[in-house]
Order: structure tokens, then C-alpha cells, then sequence
């Protein structure tokens, strides 16, 4: 099974002249597609340039490659980079490839989303790049080091727990959409 997503990053710089206040550069954004390897806790990723149909199937076709004539089962968020009419016909063509959508405000159950905040705390979060190109390699390099000792995460609540704080966040949200259209 893989979870799959993308993530957008920004590269930046924050510089500092001597009597002047902190200025912000964008030196432009990477998009990162992963997959992650349930069994294995191994990493499959790629930054592409834009997030859209057409790189996320060149990047699923990439990830389920290695898996032909398996059952395949790729967890998704609800972009609708997931739904194009390409993606749905590879689908169709490909039916050992099964997306499963985690529910809106539900990401936490996607595992690649524990990896992308892994990948975030360890490599970017405060980082600085002075280019997408430097963005891209530390984004790579990280892959690289966590694909040298891979670990596929454990869950430590009971399927009862989860669906119990899925029903709760239900709940809340109803909460919510009532209270507002009073």
C-alpha cells in the first residue's frame, strides 16, 4: 500500500544587511510527490515543477511500476490532481491500482503525511535555499538517508480509538457548520 501526496515547498532567504531589517526572497516552489511503502517504510519521491494530472500520474506510474501484478492499494487525499480524466483512465486500464481518499480534514490517516512532517522538522522547516535547485536536493538527500535504514511506522491506537476521534472530529464539525448558518 502507498500513501500519496504532494506536498508544495517553497524555496527562500531570509537575509540580513548590516542597519537593515530582515528581508524575505522567494526564489520559487518545488512540488514533492511521495509514496511510501507501508510494508517497508521506504520513500519514493520526486519534485516536479507543477502539481497537477499530469505529473501525479507520471509519478504513480513511477510508484506502481515495481508492484506489476500486485495488488495495489494508494491512499490519497482529496486533490483533484487524483480525479483527472487521464488518471481515472489509467486507472480503468490498471485494476490492481486501488485509491482509497481519506476523509476531508482526515490526513492524519495517510501515513506519507507522518513522513512529510518527518521531512519537514528534520531537512526544511527553517531552512534556507537560495534556490529550488538546493530545496530539491535537500529533499532528495533526506529520501536518500531515511531509504539507508527504512521503517514503516506502527500504529499505536486501536482501530476503535481511531474511529472513535474520526466520529468525535464529525461531530465537532457538524457542530460547527450548525453554529454558523445561524
Amino acid at each position: 500500500m502507498f500513501g500519496g501526496v504532494g506536498a508544495h515547498l517553497v524555496a527562500d532567504n531570509i537575509g540580513v544587511s548590516a542597519g537593515v531589517a530582515q528581508h524575505y526572497v522567494r526564489h520559487g516552489t518545488t512540488n514533492l510527490f511521495a509514496a511510501l511503502n507501508v510494508t517497508t517504510g521506504e520513500v519514493l519521491g520526486e519534485c516536479k515543477p507543477n502539481r497537477n494530472g499530469a505529473s501525479f500520474l507520471a509519478f504513480l506510474k513511477k510508484a506502481v511500476k515495481p508492484h506489476t501484478g500486485k495488488e495495489i492499494h494508494v491512499v490519497l487525499d482529496n486533490l483533484s490532481t487524483h480525479t483527472t480524466p487521464d488518471v481515472k483512465a489509467w486507472l480503468a486500464k490498471n485494476p490492481h491500482v486501488h485509491f482509497h481518499f481519506t476523509p476531508v480534514g482526515s490526513s492524519w490517516l495517510n501515513q506519507i503525511e507522518i513522513w512529510f512532517g518527518i521531512i519537514t522538522r528534520q531537512s526544511i522547516r527553517r531552512g534556507t535555499f537560495a534556490s529550488v535547485n538546493v530545496l530539491v536536493k535537500q529533499i532528495r538527500d533526506h529520501i536518500n538517508s531515511w531509504n539507508e535504514n527504512p521503517r514503516p511506522f506502527i500504529w499505536t491506537a486501536t482501530a476503535d480509538e481511531i474511529l472513535a476521534k474520526v466520529r468525535l472530529v464529525q461531530t465537532s464539525v457538524k457542530k460547527l457548520v450548525n453554529n454558523n448558518s445561524k
